[in-house]
């Protein structure tokens, strides 16, 4: 489809994109939402944690909610999402991907940007234990981007599986990460690697060989990171194979699902090539919303409801 106008003006204080994406990521805060968790266990015997939430009355719609870099199912933009969906008469299952639960994984590994096999295991396991005819994705930042890659990866999808949303996707993540680590986003950045290297250290008590005290060290930068752990963990060359591999910008040409793309012009963390309006025009599946506000998964609405929570639920609608 081609780029997709959009109406979106929020109050004036919300027209900054730092203030935006400060706001909804350190003050928002959700009410009003009750949650059940499951642990599921996995291929590799290692867990992933789900947290529930439902509508009031049984419906046969369940909506997969995937949170950002160092983000869990608890975050305002997650619990928001699924009390949205909640009220539509979705279901809603929010991920915490391998760590991110409150406790350590088991494995060296934990998650990244394009670990889809996780993904997949959590659609199977949904399809497998619950009765629901229609299943989607939306995804934030990082779950965005696995939310796209999932989707055009080639593997056979659940005939159930419907269409997804994702929320400030990094579609290209060296270019993310190159905005990142300017000098515009380094309180962002840093805060970023303080919680990353705070988990290695916990994941150091039962893996102390392969993470010594030198190697922590080492870590000044995501890229170091990514370089030193994420892919090491989990088998990629260097980072930049990783961004190169798990980037879902050349994913994108083959989505055959409904999908839509909401990224705000004023997101300091993505570069240009995370605007794939060229892959949205000649691609009927795939859809691009731009708005001028919203900064990094903002997107200010009244009464506590954000305009991509909104039209994530417009979107899915319209296609029913």
């Amino acid at each position: 489809m081609p780029h997709i106008p959009v109406e979106y003006t929020p109050p004036f204080l919300f027209r900054s994109g730092h203030l935006a994406t400060i706001y909804h990521g350190l003050f928002r805060r959700v009410r009003g939402l009750d949650q059940e968790r499951e642990r599921v266990q996995l291929w590799d015997s290692d867990f992933i944690d789900l947290d529930w939430s439902y509508c009031d009355s049984p419906t046969h719609k369940v909506v997969i909610l995937l949170h950002g870099l160092e983000g869990n199912a608890q975050r305002p933009y997650i619990t928001g999402s699924a009390r949205a969906f909640n009220k539509a008469g979705y279901d809603a299952c929010a991920v915490n991907f391998r760590g991110c639960s409150g406790e350590t994984n088991k494995l060296f590994r934990s998650y990244h940007s394009g670990a889809t096999e996780d993904l997949h295991a959590v659609v199977l396991h949904i399809l497998q234990t619950q009765d629901y005819s229609e299943l989607y994705i939306k995804g934030f930042s990082l779950g965005g981007n696995m939310a796209m890659k999932y989707l055009g990866e080639g593997r056979n999808l659940p005939p159930q599986l419907k269409a997804a949303v994702g929320v400030s996707v990094p579609c290209d993540l060296h270019e993310s990460l190159k905005r990142l680590l300017s000098r515009e986003n380094y309180l962002y950045a840093r805060r970023f690697r303080k919680h990353l290297v705070h988990k290695l250290k916990e994941k150091q008590k039962m893996f102390p060989e392969e993470l010594p005290d030198r190697l922590l060290k080492r870590i000044r930068t995501l890229k170091d990171f990514d370089d030193l752990y994420t892919s090491v963990a989990h088998g990629f060359k260097d980072a930049e194979d990783y961004y190169e591999q798990c980037s879902a910008l050349q994913f994108l040409p083959n989505i055959h699902l409904p999908a839509l793309i909401i990224n705000a012009k004023d997101d300091s963390f993505l570069g240009n090539a995370c605007y794939p309006f060229d892959i949205a025009r000649i691609n009927p599946a795939l859809y691009l919303e731009t708005p001028g506000y919203g900064g990094h998964v903002g997107f200010y609405g009244e009464q506590n409801i954000t305009y991509s929570e909104k039209r994530s639920i417009n979107f899915f609608e319209d296609l029913s």
